[in-house]
């Protein structure tokens, strides 16, 4: 099941990179989950959720917000794919030219949970500080107040 799951998860990431709503449709179940880090700065830029729930969400998400943001040069290096059972774990870096011309280059985990053939849930990491710098400058992000001072 481990030699599977991994080949599920090397023909999504060729679906991914097509944009083709189509293609990424097929990979997930109907309420797949996408989890990312809350406030990440893709979806604080692109003023969409970090948790999407449902094909039709992340299908979107994948399908036209990705290349609205991420506008060229995109390019995935792949450190590690590991596979057990039905999850696979994927490292990797993404460089892109992103909308506003900065330079993007993060690295990331994902850990793919499969269930009857099919993408089920996606759990994200990334440095989500240096997201934010290289998407909205140095000084990003703002102080926060804490809850005691508000």
């Amino acid at each position: 099941m481990s030699q599977q799951s991994r080949t599920i998860v090397e023909s999504a990431w060729k679906a991914f990179a097509s944009h083709d709503a189509g293609r990424i449709a097929a990979v997930f179940t109907e309420d797949a989950e996408w989890l990312a880090p809350a406030g990440n700065a893709t979806a604080v830029a692109l003023q969409g959720p970090s948790h999407m729930v449902g094909k039709t969400a992340i299908v979107r998400f994948l399908a036209e917000d990705f290349a609205r943001f991420f506008v060229q040069d995109v390019t995935v290096t792949f450190h590690g794919i590991y596979a057990d059972g039905d999850r696979v774990i994927v490292e990797e870096t993404m460089t892109a030219t992103l909308a506003n011309g900065n330079h993007y280059a993060n690295d990331y985990c994902f850990v793919f949970e499969l269930r009857d053939g099919l993408i089920h849930r996606v759990r994200e990491y990334m440095d989500t500080a240096r997201g934010h710098r290289m998407v909205f400058g140095e000084g990003y992000p703002a102080a926060v107040p804490s809850a005691t001072t508000m």
